[in-house]
């Protein structure tokens, strides 16, 4: 969870007190005061034994001055950032019921709701076909999305034991193309009907919530969940998430399809190199070269950017592994709304070589999900392989570098992978050479950080490593990366 307080509210009458607007992952959640922030951190002091918490703002017996102020909003940003990454913490039982009761008293207070009893139909659209129907559920105000998705799959008669295989999305169908923009994903103790008023218009979404596609084996033993999957899959087919750039893989996907064979239809588009992966709306990057346009997707262990150039499409990889740490940059206007923030930065240090290490970043309103996503694929990796080594006792598929093949999209052994085609139907190897990267400046590293204004903040991710004033942190399935992968 990534906590930021990009400003303050002056409340109340004679004496006014200061509300600081906290915003997860990106998003505004609810306003609270320094006491009850204060009060927070001494229940987890309580409850959290033998976690280590950092240092929570001191109290002051005088009133704050402007200057003060800005010390303590920034303090505690910090505060909730370092609470933000430890797992132990963020996903502790008094935590997460801070956090929903904070956003409904927030909700009662700026009169989004009448009361916390109040009972409202919400809808949410599952994959019982490609084109995905609309289930009604009613659900109270304060129920929170892990119960909702709990309704749901009960509506669904799924299997209690493969809800952890789901959860629910915010997504956004464009007007003109009908295309879906994924928003967020919602967190377990957050109300989907709160939220959800908060980054109008949208709609819910069921999908599932896992990146290894070998736990399709999983949900193949159940109908329902078998068919959530099979028709999930024929929608991201359709919406060319999954690329397939055989004809000869199409006619048999589409065979298959018309004939309602759903095992083997997932049997063969689980053998393409896109298959499980997200994908998100063009975005710039600077790679290979400032201000270049992209469509960036995540998955099977990788972060991919498709760029065109003439009618050349080239497709680059980048093994998530070799991410080394990675940071969101947020700028907010505190002269607009309190909704989506003006400009996101996704930026990750990867390692491109042996000793060389590069800084590459991402300019997307998806930034902030990107790395969501970056960060449960790592913690899926580490929790199959053991600290982000193989586990030798594990059935799943070992994380091996990528080897030369005549797939669509062909790999290879250097860091990251780039082929270009003329038409999406090409098979073969590329005859142009690969990009090639550009050797990152010598420069100290505190000059490469982008210089954060008091209306930007910075986001981390993993377990704090201390760098650079806690501006970094490490992604631990770096750490198992050896010189034979490289």
């Amino acid at each position: 969870m990534h906590f930021s307080i990009p400003d303050t509210q002056e409340l109340g009458s004679s004496p006014t007190y200061t509300a600081y607007n906290i915003h997860i992952n990106g998003v505004y959640h609810c306003r609270l005061r320094y006491k009850q922030l204060h009060s927070l951190n001494e229940q987890l002091r309580r409850h959290c034994g033998g976690v280590s918490l950092p240092a929570f703002p001191p109290k002051r017996l005088l009133p704050l001055t402007n200057g003060q102020l800005e010390t303590r909003r920034s303090a505690l940003e910090q505060y909730l950032q370092m609470v933000g990454q430890d797992g132990r913490i963020a996903r502790s039982a008094h935590m997460q019921q801070f956090l929903q009761r904070a956003q409904l008293d927030t909700a009662l207070a700026e009169d989004m709701v009448t009361s916390d009893c109040e009972e409202q139909q919400l809808e949410v659209q599952v994959y019982t076909s490609p084109a995905s129907e609309r289930l009604l559920v009613s659900c109270s105000v304060q129920q929170n999305a892990g119960a909702l998705l709990k309704a749901v799959c009960q509506e669904l008669q799924l299997p209690e034991d493969l809800t952890r295989f789901f959860c629910l999305f915010l997504v956004r169908r464009m007007r003109k193309t009908d295309e879906m923009h994924l928003v967020r994903r919602l967190m377990d103790f957050e109300s989907p009907y709160i939220t959800r008023l908060h980054v109008q218009p949208c709609d819910l979404l069921l999908r599932t919530c896992y990146w290894d596609s070998g736990l399709d084996a999983k949900l193949t033993g159940s109908k329902v969940a078998l068919n959530l999957l099979y028709n999930q899959t024929v929608a991201d087919v359709g919406r060319e998430w999954v690329v397939i750039c055989s004809p000869g893989v199409g006619r048999q996907l589409g065979s298959l399809q018309q004939q309602g064979r759903s095992r083997e239809y997932m049997d063969l588009v689980r053998q393409l190199p896109s298959y499980g992966c997200l994908q998100f709306d063009e975005a710039e990057v600077d790679y290979p070269e400032p201000n270049t346009m992209a469509l960036v997707s995540i998955g099977n262990k990788e972060l991919s950017l498709r760029t065109s150039r003439g009618a050349k499409i080239y497709e680059t990889k980048f093994r998530v592994t070799r991410m080394r740490s990675w940071r969101v940059s947020v700028t907010h206007n505190p002269l607009e709304a309190r909704l989506e923030p003006t400009h996101l930065q996704l930026a990750f240090e990867y390692l491109i070589a042996k000793q060389t290490l590069r800084w590459i970043t991402i300019t997307s309103g998806q930034a902030m999900l990107m790395s969501v996503c970056l960060q449960a694929m790592v913690d899926e990796l580490l929790n199959r392989g053991g600290g982000g080594k193989a586990d030798p006792n594990s059935d799943d598929e070992q994380d091996q570098p990528a080897v030369t093949s005549s797939s669509s999209t062909p790999s290879s052994t250097s860091s990251t992978s780039t082929w270009a085609s003329s038409t999406c139907s090409a098979s073969t190897a590329p005859s142009t050479p690969p990009v090639r990267f550009l050797s990152e400046d010598l420069v100290p590293r505190s000059k490469q950080q982008p210089r954060l204004t008091s209306r930007t903040f910075g986001a981390v991710f993993f377990r704090n490593d201390g760098a650079d004033n806690g501006a970094r942190v490490s992604n631990e399935a770096f750490e198992g990366i050896g010189d034979d992968d490289l």
